[in-house]
């Protein structure tokens, strides 16, 4: 593929986003959620775990935990057996409890609404601050980034490697800011139902016409 410059990328770009916006109007957080908090704990619990096993888990675990202060006093391992089956367990219910306790320590149980402090919380990665930042408060900071990104930015040719932080410094220069939360979902559902890891669906896909299909037999 020739290079290709900024200037063109980002028409491309917008291209991608008008196609992938029509394909997938109600594109959203697949996550269930009904408020920042429970966004923030089923965000943790997503590492390494599909959304679809977070959700049967988070369906119980926000019945008998409902506030901040409810899962900084829980057991860790009344905690630790709730959220078992997501993985890495003993990790993510030590981060849950510390996380929760913070809240309740420095902002009266509620999530903050900064990168800066949702960063330093326990288990808040930049990835977890930007899927409630842009869902739970409509703040569009950054782009979140996860495996579907990251495969589908480099099909697409839009960023290269596997830097998280890299890539979505890339993408950021690429996509108007208020797209950047609706971006990452676009890509992640056609990451999902079109454009797979091993087997994409090229011959239907809706962007095959933008895609120079970067590492991939053509």
């Amino acid at each position: 593929m020739p290079r290709e410059s900024t200037a063109a990328k980002k028409a491309r770009t917008g291209k991608i986003c008008a196609a992938l916006q029509r394909t997938y109007p109600n594109a959203h957080c697949e996550l269930n959620f009904s408020n920042p908090l429970e966004l923030l704990i089923a965000t943790i619990l997503s590492a390494q775990c599909t959304d679809k096993r977070v959700n049967v888990v988070t369906a119980e675990l926000f019945k008998k935990y409902r506030s901040a202060k409810d899962f900084a006093d829980a057991p860790l391992a009344e905690i630790e057996t709730a959220v078992k089956t997501t993985g890495f367990f003993r990790n993510k219910a030590k981060n849950i409890q510390a996380c929760c306790a913070a809240l309740v320590e420095k902002y009266g149980g509620e999530v903050p609404r900064t990168m800066d402090e949702l960063h330093a919380l326990a288990g808040v990665g930049r990835k977890t601050a930007n899927v409630v930042l842009g869902n739970a408060f409509g703040i569009n900071v950054g782009v979140v980034v996860d495996t579907h990104v990251t495969r589908l930015s480099n099909r697409l040719g839009l960023a290269k490697g596997t830097d998280a932080v890299k890539l979505e410094q890339e993408l950021m220069k690429l996509v108007p800011q208020k797209d950047w939360t609706l971006f990452s979902h676009w890509l992640i559902w056609h990451g999902r139902r079109r454009c797979v890891a091993r087997t994409p669906d090229c011959d239907n896909c809706e962007v095959k016409n933008l895609c120079p299909r970067i590492g991939m037999n053509k």
